[in-house]
């Protein structure tokens, strides 16, 4: 039997195991959604605006390390992804983009809602299609599925004209693929392995970096392990947080600009530093001058293209985290123990608390502060709720006093810093996980930008749960402006809607906390409800986030007020 192009699509997406599809239709892409409608096994979730869709892609991928899709229309349809697109080849994550196109013959004609979609994603990308003829969208989709989701996880783009989903053809799906020019490697080098253990193994300061390399390799076993049998202290990038969980004793903390004192503090003091799937950002290494400066680095990632790029490595390593360190661990020699090492990282943990912590979680007056809002949930859900954050200062508190009990539990948009990202996000994320507990940390700047996608919750009645941290600015913009740009507050004051009637518009329930007797309640109130719930914290509009390395700034000079 012959399918149109369309029906080839749905049939192709089938074989490659997809349930879900985030998407919003447009006349560019009509005859997929015509088709749709045949194919039940292909949940589809409308969302209200294309970057909604991208991700909420991006979070159902996240949750369940396999390549999510979207769908949209020609044009704007398209473009309005791009944003996505960047968020996610800059966080490694697998999503298939699919957009509609106008009819081949009108392509470079400046038709209505033609965009050059091939060349406008091409940058944030793993690779492109633009398709023209129905013979090629099968193969395409196979190739597509397997760029994005093996190697380094990343983006692909699907652009398919409407006359290619008009047109009738036999369908037969590729077993197999021929993509010379893509062959990841796996498996690390023997050699480079041996000579990394050689210096594990003869170090007295090592220091693991995890970054979200061991969450996507699913590596948490192999990197307990390795801290657990050489007694190396490990510490979390912003990505990596939730690859232990942050109760365990050799878990020393956050690295990174507004990460703990002791982590970021005893970097330089390392002479052994084992990187693991993270990429040096410069959030992380802060002056790169004077970034590790005795330190051998042996540094594992997927991506040869990290390799060297930002800091010069001893021992590179181009693999799999899971699979170099299974290679690793029969070469490391056990350790009985670092008591001066670990006792040096728990001095800045006494100095980080006393100053830092205890008055952030434990306020005795004054208004709301968001940490002790987000200490208080993480008490009451034990750590084993799986957050998504938005992009701002709550989405530092999110990091810093949440206690990550669930591997993999932790969503938040993170080289890009994408603004908006968390309530969509979110979408993704209870779609993959339905049974799981999931809350949504948004401030009210982030909140506002993709505050539509609360329609999109309701309609499918997800029982999200929205903290929304309210101090009336941008708040993270607001700190820099304060310690940065003498206090000249340009452009950061908002006057926001209001939250509990917008809510009741969309048809969620919410309440207002004001108070600090009221914060427990709130929080159980929502967890008790079953679908989505809405909690507007109002907190305190100036507060800053401490520890902070100054951009420009070494790891050295980080301050913590």
């Amino acid at each position: 039997m012959k399918l149109t192009g369309a029906e080839i699509l749905c049939e192709s997406l089938l074989k490659e195991g997809v349930e879900v599809i985030f998407g919003y239709p447009g006349g560019a892409i009509m005859p997929v959604y015509d088709a749709l409608t045949r194919y039940p096994k292909l949940r589809h979730i409308l969302v209200r605006h294309e970057q909604g869709a991208i991700h909420a892609a991006e979070g159902y991928a996240r949750s369940t390390g396999k390549p999510a899709v979207c769908l949209v229309t020609s044009g704007p349809g398209a473009t309005n992804v791009v944003t996505g697109l960047a968020d996610a080849i800059l966080d490694s994550v697998p999503v298939v983009a699919i957009s509609g196109q106008v009819h081949s013959h009108l392509i470079g004609g400046d038709a209505f809602q033609e965009t050059d979609v091939v060349g406008i994603t091409a940058m944030v990308t793993k690779h492109n299609y633009l398709i023209m003829k129905a013979s090629e969208i099968a193969v395409s989709v196979k190739e597509a599925f397997h760029i994005s989701g093996t190697g380094r996880p990343g983006p692909v783009v699907i652009d398919i004209t409407k006359d290619a989903q008009f047109e009738k053809i036999e369908f037969n799906y590729p077993e197999k693929i021929n993509l010379p020019g893509y062959n990841p490697t796996v498996k690390g080098n023997m050699h480079q392995i041996e000579r990394a253990a050689e210096f594990i193994n003869q170090s007295s300061k090592p220091y693991i970096f995890a970054g979200h390399g061991v969450l996507i390799s699913h590596a948490e076993k192999e990197l307990l392990e390795l801290s657990e049998k050489a007694a190396i202290p490990v510490g979390t990038t912003l990505h990596g947080i939730s690859c232990i969980k942050r109760d365990h004793p050799n878990y020393i903390g956050w690295l990174g600009m507004h990460g703990n004192l002791a982590p970021n503090k005893c970097v330089n003091k390392a002479d052994v530093v084992i990187a693991l799937g993270m990429r040096f950002d410069d959030r992380v290494t802060g002056r790169l001058n004077d970034y590790l400066p005795h330190a051998t680095i042996i540094h594992v990632d997927i991506d040869p293209a990290e390799l060297g790029k930002n800091v010069k490595v001893s021992v590179p390593i181009v693999g799999d985290v899971k699979e170099v360190l299974k290679s690793l661990l029969p070469l490391i020699k056990e350790s009985k123990g670092r008591k001066e090492w670990f006792d040096m990282f728990k001095d800045y943990d006494k100095v980080e608390y006393e100053k830092v912590i205890r008055p952030e979680i434990y306020p005795r007056k004054g208004p709301l502060k968001m940490s002790e809002i987000v200490k208080k949930l993480s008490d009451i859900t034990h750590g084993k709720s799986r957050i998504v954050a938005d992009v701002g200062q709550h989405q530092m508190i999110a990091c810093r006093y949440y206690e990550y009990k669930k591997h993999d539990s932790f969503v938040t948009s993170g080289g890009l810093g994408t603004m908006g990202f968390a309530l969509p996000a979110s979408i993704g994320v209870k779609v993959a996980k339905p049974n799981d507990e999931v809350w949504t940390i948004v401030g009210d700047g982030s909140f506002q930008m993709t505050m539509q996608e609360m329609a999109t919750i309701a309609q499918e009645n997800l029982d999200i749960k929205i903290m929304l941290l309210n101090n009336n600015f941008l708040g993270m913009v607001r700190q820099w402006q304060q310690l940065f740009f003498d206090k000249n507050y340009s452009s950061v004051s908002l006057k926001n809607p209001d939250f509990m009637k917008l809510s009741e518009g969309f048809g969620i329930p919410s309440e207002k906390v004001t108070e600090r007797k009221d914060i427990e309640g709130a929080i159980k109130r929502a967890r008790k409800h079953k679908g989505p719930y809405l909690i507007e914290f109002v907190v305190e509009k100036e507060q800053n986030i401490f520890p902070m390395i100054p951009q420009g700034a070494s790891v050295d000079e980080i301050r913590i007020e």
